[in-house]
């Protein structure tokens, strides 16, 4: 059961990142984002940044969805 992060907006948002490969001064891998129950791959650092901060800003629908 996963909760609807908008309900809850003073909870921080949890993510699980699992580095695969580091190549090129950057990291490859996945990254879970717990409250709202999806899990995405990223190719670089950067991003792996914006996943986070569209999930933090609320515009989890462009990026997570």
């Amino acid at each position: 059961m996963s909760m609807d992060p908008k309900l809850v907006p003073c909870e921080k948002p949890t993510f699980v990142v699992k580095v695969q490969y580091r190549q090129n001064a950057s990291w490859q891998g996945s990254i879970r984002w717990v409250e709202g129950g999806v899990e995405k791959n990223f190719r670089s650092t950067l991003e792996l940044i914006k996943l986070m901060d569209n999930a933090i800003s609320g515009k989890e629908e462009s990026s997570w969805g």
